[in-house]
């Protein structure tokens, strides 16, 4: 039982660092194409799209990982999670599918290219919005009678799961204006640091309502994150979140380029600690706990010697990617 139990926490550790990984790679590139229309038509919007060029597929990569690995290792809350989350799932893939062929062809086919690039802020803000929602909506707990779900067809869409969804699009936003900060330079620069000087503050009123929040929707929230001797760790996440806060308004009247970009992963990151604490150990809360959803041991041993050469084996090849095309970007169209 206890082999059994450390194999699931890996699992869920593999999967936790899949979809934060996610996070770091794919929401950047979602952030450029959610203030593409903030960009000037022509030279403007090359750039900041050459500046995701080379790895926007890739970074995708962790998003398939997470769902298989979900599916792999604990199929029972895959099962209810699908059945629970089907709309805002499936949106966000055929967004996704949208935002990628929009991609290709505004280069392929230039005479309707005004039709693409709005392809591919839709794409964008739907995927963004969506992933958002099904944040929210596991926060708020999912019905669950037996190994099913049980509740209706638009029980996750709430003023809770609509405010998450904003706060993911802001918060992608302002990934994407950090990056153009870093990999640009002249006017497209100026024009980023310009929006990080205001999607900054929204995007932490907006991870300020969502942690407010979070206890009202019951009382294990509160009881994980203010009981002693509990919120002796707990209280160290806002505190240095407040740090952060601090470099980031600093690097910006610096003109920093890297360091925005860092400090505002590092706020993903603890927010994502934030959501681990408020989760743990369960997989749907208050319904299904990781050792209840997971796979039969045998199948957890079996997929841990396949991740132990995968994961590896995508780590290498996105460092040798983000590697090779260092640098500021270059102005010239994609092909």
């Amino acid at each position: 039982m206890a082999e059994a139990t450390v194999l699931t926490n890996v699992w869920a550790a593999i999967l936790a660092f899949a979809v934060f990984m996610y996070i770091v790679m794919d929401g950047f590139d979602l952030g450029i194409g959610i203030l593409f229309p903030l960009f000037g038509v022509g030279r403007e919007r090359d750039t900041a799209m050459n500046s995701i060029a080379p790895v926007w597929d890739g970074n995708e990569t962790w998003l398939v990982l997470g769902g298989g690995g979900l599916l792999a290792a604990f199929p029972m809350a895959y099962g209810i999670v699908l059945s629970a989350l089907y709309a805002p799932l499936v949106a966000m893939l055929l967004a996704l599918v949208f935002r990628g062929v929009a991609f290709e062809f505004r280069w392929r086919d230039p005479g309707h290219r005004a039709i693409w690039d709005f392809a591919f802020t839709g794409g964008s803000v739907v995927a963004a919005f969506a992933q958002g929602i099904t944040l929210g909506a596991l926060l708020q707990g999912i019905q669950v009678e037996g190994r099913a779900y049980a509740g209706g067809w638009w029980d996750w869409l709430t003023p809770f799961t609509l405010l998450t969804g904003v706060s993911v699009v802001a918060g992608y936003a302002l990934l994407g204006a950090c990056w153009l900060n870093w990999k640009t330079d002249g006017e497209t620069q100026k024009h980023a640091r310009r929006l990080m000087r205001i999607l900054a503050p929204l995007t932490l009123v907006a991870i300020l309502a969502v942690s407010l929040a979070t206890p009202f929707l019951g009382t294990q929230y509160f009881d994980r994150w203010f009981t002693m001797p509990r919120v002796l760790f707990t209280a160290q996440v806002p505190l240095v979140i407040a740090i952060l806060t601090w470099r980031f308004i600093r690097s910006l009247r610096r003109d920093y380029e890297l360091a925005p970009f860092v400090i505002t992963l590092a706020v993903f990151g603890l927010s994502f600690v934030g959501l681990g604490i408020s989760m743990y150990p369960y997989l749907i809360p208050n319904a299904i706990t990781l050792q209840m959803a997971a796979a039969p041991e045998s199948s957890q041993v079996f997929m841990l010697v396949g991740a132990a050469v995968l994961v590896p084996l995508i780590l290498a090849y996105t460092a040798w990617s983000y590697w090779v095309f260092r640098g500021k970007v270059a102005h010239e169209g994609y092909h």
